[in-house]
């Protein structure tokens, strides 16, 4: 297990520049609430006090990062900056093949128009948002092949992010291998929690999906928390470094989709990285039909650099134990005080129990949409719904999914804010379940026909 202490310490850094944050009234938030329709996603940043809707392009950058942004080659072909970064993957994360995006889902498309036929079968150890639109845009059908008590938000199990084994032999029985084009690995698993996978899991996927000609791709966005995650709760990594697990984890993989956004700490940025020169070949000339030239793929120079030196940063133990730390720190609170939240606690977010948290509400009533929107009128706290908004639609039936997993997800943008921003934040926290039995739930009243959580509206119900 972890030997993160149960309290914080001092965050590793010190810092250079602040950004004043708004506070606001209870009446002010209730009104900029039913103006965004009672969605987080449609608040204006201006309006929120601590902003955890996401991880994603919303961490600080270090000054070594900035240094960088100063040395960017603005060039549109052959920027020096691709090379940097270019290297950086390949000793980090040992992939061969390099192709930049603008960001993870312009990797999840690229990858998805290439593999996958219609009628193809994606396995997957739970459904991301982005990654299962791009593969149903496709024409692929996504398939949960995670192990069960990720879907069980009490399980203590160490690596609830695991694939299991059982049910990709079942899958490949039923659709035969040609049908199955890769499956996809998300490490951490963000939908279940921030679970992590562990290393003996991904050596017998790779070895089971290889031995039927079956291509590995990892979702590597948080690959880093994972590989900690490893380095401190799987038995034999103890003495080796963040880097050398990373690695090893890529190895048993055939490429990656990336988000810089997270685990390297920049505002904008991804990249897909590959091993198959063929697939290569043709991502390299699609992505300058979608994103930009094979050498920019979307982004500034000065961007690439950042998300090169954001690599050297990412694997550094100081950092990411810190990183982690503060998560559990805010998990050990509210466990603490009774607060149903899933367990353990993730690498990135702290994912609150709705349906624990308001028993009294259907699924069919919201009731994550409507904890996240109480939370931020009680505090100004900006948090996001992980639940039947997120999961969408069956494609065929056009019926809502129904997920085990009803969560609030409060995510912590990496050295952003302080242990007393997450002292207030659980404070917060406790004044909302004190509350919740006031609360009534909500009603949808307008669905956008792709990743509907990012704008549907909704109101409260009578």
């Amino acid at each position: 297990m972890s030997d993160t202490p149960k309290r914080s310490w001092a965050e590793p850094f010190k810092i250079k520049m602040v950004e004043p944050l708004k506070m606001t009234t209870r009446e002010e938030r209730k009104k900029a609430l039913q103006e965004a329709g009672y969605n987080t996603f449609l608040l204006r940043s201006e309006d929120v006090y601590i902003d955890l809707l996401t991880d994603s392009g919303t961490n600080a950058m270090s000054d070594y990062q900035w240094a960088g942004m100063m040395l960017g080659d603005e060039a549109y072909a052959g920027s020096k900056n691709f090379y940097n970064l270019e290297n950086a993957v390949q000793k980090f994360y040992g992939y061969k093949y390099l192709v930049p995006t603008h960001q993870g889902r312009g990797a999840e498309h690229i990858i998805s128009k290439i593999l996958i036929k219609p009628g193809d079968f994606v396995p997957g150890n739970m459904y991301f948002t982005t990654t299962r639109a791009h593969q149903e845009l496709a024409g692929g059908n996504f398939v949960d092949v995670i192990i069960d008590e990720a879907h069980d938000p009490t399980s203590l199990h160490p690596f609830k992010g695991n694939v299991d084994l059982d049910k990709v032999e079942s899958l490949i029985k039923k659709v035969g291998a040609k049908k199955i084009p890769y499956i996809s690995i998300a490490v951490t698993v963000n939908m279940a929690g921030g679970q992590p996978v562990s290393m003996e899991n991904i050596r017998a996927v790779s070895k089971l999906c290889r031995s039927h000609g079956i291509k590995v791709i990892l979702d590597a966005t948080r690959a880093v928390e994972n590989a900690y995650y490893i380095k401190t709760r799987e038995k034999g990594f103890e003495d080796r470094t963040v880097a050398q697990i990373l690695h090893e984890m890529c190895s048993y993989t055939d490429g990656c989709t990336m988000s810089g956004k997270k685990d390297l700490m920049v505002n904008i940025g991804g990249f897909l990285a590959i091993n198959d020169w063929d697939v290569f070949e043709e991502a390299r000339n699609m992505v300058v039909l979608f994103e930009g030239l094979h050498t920019y793929g979307g982004l500034a120079g000065r961007d690439l650099e950042a998300m090169a030196r954001g690599i050297e940063e990412a694997v550094q133990y100081d950092h990411i134990r810190a990183r982690i730390g503060q998560v559990e720190y805010v998990g050990e609170k509210l466990k603490a005080l009774g607060i149903p939240i899933v367990q353990p606690t993730g690498g990135h977010a702290i994912f609150l129990d709705a349906r624990k948290f308001l028993p009294h509400l259907k699924q069919d009533q919201f009731p994550a949409q409507t904890l996240a929107a109480e939370l931020y009128l009680e505090s100004g706290i900006r948090a996001m719904e992980r639940g039947i908004v997120s999961a969408g639609r069956n494609k065929d039936t056009g019926e809502h999914y129904y997920p085990k997993l009803e969560l609030v997800r409060l995510t912590f943008p990496r050295r952003v804010y302080t242990q007393a921003h997450c002292d207030v934040t659980v404070e917060a926290v406790e004044a909302t379940f004190e509350a919740r039995n006031q609360m009534k739930g909500l009603k949808m009243v307008y669905e956008p026909k792709y990743l509907r959580f990012f704008q549907a509206r909704f109101e409260p119900l009578a």
